[in-house]
C-alpha cells in the first residue's frame, strides 16, 4: 500500500514567488555570500508525547546578505526496528527566510518559511506491504544566532517551531490568541562555508 499526502498547490506556489521576489530585490542580489554546509538537528516531531528527540543530519545552502538572507536545509534520519521488521527514514526539506539583525561578526536572526516531511516506512526482510510513503507540509518560524570564525565560514544555531497552527486556538485568551500553536520544534546546529 502506497499512500502520499500533498500540500496544497498554493502552499507551494506562494512561497516560491516569495521567495524568489526577495531574491531579485537588490540586498540579496548583491549578497555577501552564497554558501554551502553540514548541520545537526534534533527533532521533536510531537511536543504533546513525552519522547526524546531524534538527531538529524543534513546541510544547507545559504543566500545572505547583511540584513536577509534564504536557507534551503534537508535532512535525514533512518532508523531499523528488527522486532517490526521495519526500516523508518525520515527526511524533511525546509525553505527559510531569514531576517538577520546586528553586526557582521555576530549575527542575530529570526527564520521562517514552508516545510515537507517525507516519511517511508520500509519491511526490512521478505514479503509483504509495499513501502508506505508520506509527505506533509507545514510552516516553520524560529530564533537564532550565527558566529562568523573569519571571513569565510559561520556557525550557527536555532530552535524551530513546526507544525504550525495558525488560528486554530479558539479556547487561548488575548495574546495567546494571536500567537500561533505548533506540533513539533528543532535544534538545529551547523557550520557553512561562504564563497
Amino acid at each position: 500500500m502506497r499512500i502520499i499526502c500533498t500540500a496544497a498547490m498554493r502552499y507551494v506556489i506562494v512561497p516560491v514567488i516569495v521567495s524568489a521576489a526577495l531574491a531579485a530585490t537588490p540586498s540579496i542580489a548583491f549578497a555577501q555570500g552564497f554558501g554551502v554546509g553540514a548541520r545537526m538537528a534534533w527533532v521533536k516531531a510531537d511536543t504533546e508525547v513525552d519522547v526524546d528527540s531524534v538527531r538529524f543530519i543534513g546541510g544547507q545552502i545559504r543566500l545572505v546578505s547583511s540584513h536577509w538572507g534564504l536557507e534551503l536545509a534537508l535532512d535525514h534520519h533512518s532508523e531499523s526496528f528488527e522486532a517490526l521488521n521495519q526500516k523508518v527514514s525520515e527526511t524533511p526539506v525546509q525553505a527559510s527566510l531569514l531576517l538577520r539583525m546586528g553586526s557582521n561578526k555576530v549575527s542575530p536572526f529570526l527564520l521562517g518559511g514552508p516545510g515537507w516531511y517525507h516519511r517511508k516506512v520500509a519491511l526490512i526482510d521478505g514479503p509483504g506491504d509495499p513501502d508506505l510513503e508520506t509527505t506533509e507540509f507545514g510552516w516553520h518560524a524560529g530564533a537564532g544566532l550565527e558566529v562568523f570564525a573569519g571571513r569565510h565560514v559561520g556557525i550557527h544555531g536555532d530552535y524551530r517551531y513546526t507544525f504550525l497552527d495558525f488560528g486554530k486556538n479558539n479556547d487561548a485568551k488575548f495574546i495567546g490568541g494571536l500567537l500561533p500553536g505548533h506540533r513539533g520544534s528543532m535544534w538545529t546546529l551547523g557550520a557553512t562555508v561562504y564563497f
